[in-house]
């Protein structure tokens, strides 16, 4: 039986040399083209951008967080309100995450950076304890207790309304033994389990559902969690968990996922948005990716370029962004980049931004925002003509 009527994904292209496709992902509320860039509006907004100013930039779809909304202003209230589209002003497709993935990322005192193996950073802890029925954890808003389970976690995500939605998981960091990983890994097949029979029994068919491939850094578990997402009715795969603690590790181990999953599902990439980790995910098959990197970095100052223009200036610096706050810029009267062709990059200079930094003036902010956000769409569409015209490959060399 098919519980998911109202959606559907084809893939139209194959690149040749690689694994990367293009595809065209058709849910209720609009198409998603493949691969795409899902931006982040933790708590029912895009921090420093408009529904709007999303639209003008041609974004076509964004997230929201399960575990901020469930605590403020809470689900029923979201649901009394119309639910996600109707309260944001977004009209297209949306994404919403289990609340997993910040539960135990908090839960372990430090940043979320700590699931993916990297530098941590101390902060109050508020996972309690978890056992099989779900995750107890404190409210990081007023100290209040909440229990999640995977059928909450349902319930939560149909009150919010995205169209895709995901199951509840364990998230492991990256300092666990395999043999911790591994029991977390078969707890989190059976919460799958859970999700989805609690998805069944609200279906409306206005919501689609992701299975989750955990396993940390262990190949052998990866293959183990690959083989039972592929085995239950979801509608798509999300690769989460510990994905190591170098780049060529994470690389390894998408690539390892990517061989042991149904090809004919669409698959997303957890929390991961740098340039050339989406560029190695999409030569893997990764069909869609999320992460807070291009709007947190434009609160910090960052504007997203390639790194041939910061070549072609002097700075050889491996990052993906000109720093804007840096004294270099303070009487640049050029835009971010000349062959931008975002709303910021038509109208202010480098010098202007500098100063709205400097000066604390929203308006910089915002403006960074947005071209960060046409940035990456941007980014993502050349993608996808590359794999069209079958220059993937080559593509791919001017973005690194």
């Amino acid at each position: 039986m098919n519980i998911y009527p109202n959606f559907r994904f084809e893939i139209t292209t194959r690149d040749t040399n690689s694994s990367a496709r293009c595809g065209l992902y058709h849910t209720p509320h609009g198409t998603i083209e493949t691969p795409n860039f899902i931006f982040c509006g933790t708590k029912a907004a895009i921090k420093g951008a408009t529904p709007e100013d999303m639209r003008r930039e041609n974004t076509q779809i964004i997230l929201a967080n399960t575990y901020h909304l469930m605590l403020q202003p809470g689900s029923k209230i979201v649901k009394q309100l119309g639910g996600l589209h109707k309260m944001m002003g977004w009209s297209g497709p949306m994404f919403t995450d289990s609340g997993g993935f910040q539960i135990f990322s908090l839960g372990h005192g430090s940043i979320s950076n700590e699931i993916k193996g990297k530098t941590l950073t101390p902060r109050n802890k508020t996972l309690l304890k978890i056992t099989e029925e779900g995750a107890k954890f404190r409210s990081y808003i007023d100290g209040s207790y909440h229990l999640l389970t995977p059928e909450k976690s349902i319930e939560i995500q149909r009150d919010l309304g995205a169209d895709l939605i995901v199951v509840l998981d364990e998230c492991t960091p990256y300092n666990v033994d395999k043999n911790y990983t591994k029991e977390s890994m078969r707890m989190s097949h059976r919460w799958a389990l859970r999700s989805l029979e609690e998805f069944k029994k609200g279906n409306d068919y206005s919501q689609a559902l992701y299975g989750i491939v955990q396993g940390g850094v262990y190949p052998d578990l990866r293959k183990e969690s690959a083989d039972f997402i592929n085995d239950q009715n979801f509608f798509a795969h999300a690769i989460g968990g510990c994905l190591g603690a170098i780049k060529d590790e994470m690389y390894d181990i998408v690539a390892m996922v990517m061989s042991s999953l149904s090809k004919d599902r669409p698959v997303h990439l957890l929390g991961i948005g740098g340039i050339e980790d989406i560029l190695n995910g999409v030569a893997c098959g990764i069909d869609t990716f999320d992460c807070v990197h291009p709007t947190r970095l434009a609160r910090h100052g960052g504007a997203l370029v390639k790194r041939s223009l910061k070549r072609a200036e002097g700075d050889n610096t491996t990052t993906d962004h000109f720093n804007l706050a840096n004294s270099r810029f303070r009487t640049d009267d050029t835009p971010i980049d000349p062959e931008c062709e975002c709303n910021t990059c038509k109208n202010f200079s480098r010098g202007y931004l500098h100063h709205l930094l400097k000066a604390k003036e929203m308006l910089g902010l915002q403006a960074l925002t947005v071209h960060n956000v046409h940035f990456m769409n941007k980014f993502m569409k050349s993608i996808r003509d590359s794999i069209e015209n079958n220059s993937f490959q080559q593509e791919r060399s001017h973005w690194t």
